[in-house]
């Protein structure tokens, strides 16, 4: 993996690189024939020098086939190269431009200080001429021009290399954010479905679990037994809760149906007023509830829908588990609160002595009551104090 710093070069040539190098090859051969041509018509070389030109060029010529894998060498093997050899511009230009682009810019910089002070004391000291100089100036040109051309195309480079960096740790959060999403609705999926169908499912199964338990008892002789009317009772009760439960969980569907653009309707939510009834119904299932609201008529109204949910779910939990694990046991049920002080709402139980209702349930209703207080801005407590066990929610109230 490339750090930071270093651009990403494929570790194998493509086809299009065999290509590419094949055209560079030739063309810096038929260009440096043309630099010897003319350093032999202007300059004054040594005669040994202009024998072994055309062999350096053909050898910095052939360098360039390993300058992709091994750019520092290939620059040092150039150096004395490019000093003695007119052919061999071309292809030194060449590497040079290879070394800025492929080594980092600390080392490819003193690689271009000796290129530099190689090709001057060679055309000052061994060359010399009346053009010494002219012909000094103009290859530090061309090195500079080389080099600089090759850190750009590494800058071009390794902006490229960031931005996919930065596309690739975008991409993800993105598939971390979704995933957190995703893990979020199902919880609240979870959450819904509990609250809507646990209390039913409790109130259906505390129905026929007494059907069933005074039926036995009639045919043991310990009891008497059902009437008409009261089994006719019972049956409507569980198919009231049966029809309850359904419309409710109709109404959960329709809520996680909605477009996330669009708020949840008002209508559909339970609100405080609602806990009446719930507790009514609590109450005609056979549990013994007491009931107290100390909260002005009406004031509730400026509340926030979700927190008339929430309160409406923290009673309806703990009627829920009161039938389940006390079952036979009264239950209070206590809202209190105002504006500016927040909203409290408890249900209180004594501890259960005797055997649990046997009602089935997953365990997850506290927990998932607690992530629905705590997402509201409010604190949820249950706890087995003196005796009994008390599920308090404490919401915010905002003042008017």
């Amino acid at each position: 993996m490339s750090s930071a710093s270093e651009p990403p070069f494929p570790a194998r040539r493509a086809r299009s690189d065999w290509l590419a190098d094949a055209v560079i090859f030739a063309g810096c051969g038929f260009l440096g024939l043309v630099a010897l041509g003319l350093a032999q018509e202007h300059d004054a070389m040594p005669t040994w020098l202009e024998a072994i030109d055309p062999l350096l060029g053909l050898v910095a010529c052939l360098a360039l086939w390993w300058r992709r894998r091994f750019p520092l060498a290939v620059a040092l093997l150039a150096i004395p190269l490019l000093a003695l050899a007119s052919s061999a511009l071309p292809a030194g230009l060449v590497i040079v431009l290879s070394l800025a682009l492929r080594v980092p810019w600390q080392r490819a910089l003193q690689l271009l200080g000796l290129y530099v002070v190689t090709v001057v004391s060679v055309e000052v000291l061994l060359v010399g001429g009346e053009d010494s100089w002219t012909n000094v100036a103009l290859a530090l040109a061309t090195l500079l021009a080389a080099f600089a051309w090759g850190s750009a195309m590494r800058n071009r480079r390794l902006l490229f290399q960031r931005l996919r960096a930065d596309a690739e740790r975008e991409r993800a959060d993105h598939a971390r954010r979704l995933a957190d999403a995703r893990r979020a609705e199902r919880e609240a999926i979870a959450r819904e479905m509990h609250d809507v169908l646990a209390h039913r499912v409790s109130l259906l199964s505390g129905h026929a679990g007494a059907l069933a338990y005074r039926t036995r008892r009639a045919e043991e002789g310990a009891g008497p037994g059902l009437s008409g009317a009261e089994v006719a009772e019972s049956a409507e009760i569980i198919r009231g809760n049966a029809h309850a439960a359904v419309d409710e969980l109709q109404e959960v569907l329709h809520l996680l149906r909605a477009e996330s653009d669009v708020a949840e309707p008002t209508s559909l939510l339970p609100r405080i007023e609602d806990i009446d009834d719930l507790v009514a119904a609590a109450a005609a299932a056979g549990q013994e509830i007491v009931f107290r609201s100390e909260l002005d008529a009406g004031a509730t109204g400026d509340l926030r829908p979700q927190l008339h949910r929430t309160a409406y779910r923290t009673v309806q939990e703990g009627l829920t588990n009161a039938r389940k694990h006390a079952p036979g046991i009264p239950v209070t049920v206590c809202l209190t609160g105002a504006p500016g002080s927040g909203l409290t709402v408890q249900v209180t139980n004594p501890t259960a002595v005797g055997p649990s209702a046997g009602i089935p349930g997953i365990g997850a209703g506290l927990s998932g009551l607690a992530e629905r207080v705590r997402l509201d801005g409010g604190i949820l407590e249950h706890a087995s104090v003196d005796g009994a066990f008390r599920l308090r929610a404490r919401l915010p109230w905002p003042a008017r």
